[in-house]
């Protein structure tokens, strides 16, 4: 087995990072206490094509892999989780289109974001749906050649900057399976009755936008459904196993920025004499999670690497992959924190930062439990 990466993915993961380095690491504090959206950086992130890695060459996209997607999530993340969010989010709901969409939907909506000139997002949770996507109450019914939208969404990235949203509503609500009568619908953010509302006081991810979504009667044309219709949950499970691996990649990326910081530090803070990298607890510490961010990886990439080589175990490696790096993620930003003492208590040092950022890996694109009861029905052979 090749566990090796090829010249070119290590060539995407070295000038990523020196991206971050420059461009990201100086101002991220700033955007975190803000709480404010980074236009700069997200100017210049497109101009490297960061902003649409995972879109097709054809539509202005950098066309990369699902790996090496997973490798610009993990570099990013490494330096700050909430710039990273942005640049790597900026085409988030590409995926559907990209799979289920039309050639004019995808010229419409994927070259715009590939190019730097729009934010998307998809619309999925709500107030009083989050794990339980199939109890979506959101509604699109058809009048004439339109669909109008009525609902709620809750928790949505990018939901007060972005251009446009893939919106998981219910289409048909006589149906009893809770599996069908669920569509996905673009609408645009400057239509008629749609609002958002931005969500501030977030523990972590500061700089990435989150808002509720309201849709108030909101009419867009029949050609901004995506792909059939009634087959909106099928699609979803299909873009979790995608988002949810890059959401594995983010905790790989938290997990190393972790661990680099912590080994840094240790080895420049002298106490009783000597750097604390010598005493054996610390030591024991730093290997337990350089350990566990290796393993993570390892079973990420490997994750990312189905998705393109249509592996029938990828469901579960997804939830696997998510599941254990956001652990991992959340373990080594607290390592990393008891390692900086009271100095990791304060945000002199980007390890607080990171601690607050990691948790978020545990919730968003299913939570830890979620991840569990998926990982043990797909071994129990009962699918979703």
């Amino acid at each position: 087995m090749d566990f090796g990466l090829s010249d070119e993915q290590i060539a995407i993961r070295d000038e990523v990072r020196k991206f971050a380095e420059n461009e990201i690491e100086p101002v991220a504090g700033e955007y975190d206490q803000a709480e404010k959206y980074p236009w700069d950086v997200m100017d210049k992130a497109a101009e490297m094509g960061l902003t649409g890695s995972n879109i097709p060459v054809e539509y202005g996209g950098a066309g990369y892999t699902p790996l090496e997607t997973a490798i610009i999530v993990e570099e990013l993340f490494a330096v700050d989780p909430g710039i990273g969010l942005c640049i790597t989010s900026a085409a988030f709901g590409a995926d559907a289109i990209r799979e289920f969409g039309t050639e004019e939907q995808k010229e419409q909506y994927l070259r715009p974001v590939a190019e730097g000139e729009a934010v998307m997002g998809a619309a999925i949770s709500e107030p009083d749906t989050g794990s339980d996507v199939s109890s979506v109450s959101t509604s699109a019914e058809k009048d004439g050649d339109e669909w109008v939208l009525n609902g709620n969404k809750m928790w949505i990235t990018n939901g007060s900057v972005g251009d446009y949203f893939v919106v998981m509503c219910e289409t048909d609500p006589e149906i009893e399976d809770r599996y069908a009568g669920f569509s996905q619908i673009v609408v645009e953010s400057d239509r008629d009755g749609f609002e958002a509302d931005k969500i501030t006081g977030k523990l972590g991810i500061r700089a990435s936008d989150t808002a509720e979504l309201i849709f108030d009667d909101v009419r867009v044309p029949e050609e901004n459904l995506v792909g059939q219709r009634g087959m909106g949950f099928p699609q979803l499970m299909q873009f979790f196993d995608e988002t949810r691996t890059m959401v594995a990649a983010q905790g790989v990326g938290i997990a190393k920025g972790a661990c680099e910081r912590a080994l840094e530090y240790a080895q420049e803070r002298d106490q009783f004499g000597q750097p604390i990298s010598e005493f054996q607890a610390i030591q024991h510490k730093l290997a337990e999670i350089h350990t566990k961010t290796e393993a993570a990886r390892n079973l990420t990439y490997k994750s990312a690497w189905s998705i393109n080589n249509e592996d029938d175990q990828l469901t579960q490696l997804a939830s696997m992959a998510k599941e254990f790096s956001s652990r991992v993620a959340v373990e080594a930003a607290d390592e990393a924190v008891q390692i900086h003492g009271g100095s990791g208590y304060v945000n002199d040092f980007d390890v607080e930062r990171l601690y607050r950022d990691a948790k978020i890996t545990q919730i968003y694109e299913g939570t830890t439990e979620i991840q569990k009861n998926i990982i043990a029905r797909e071994l129990l052979g009962k699918g979703f």
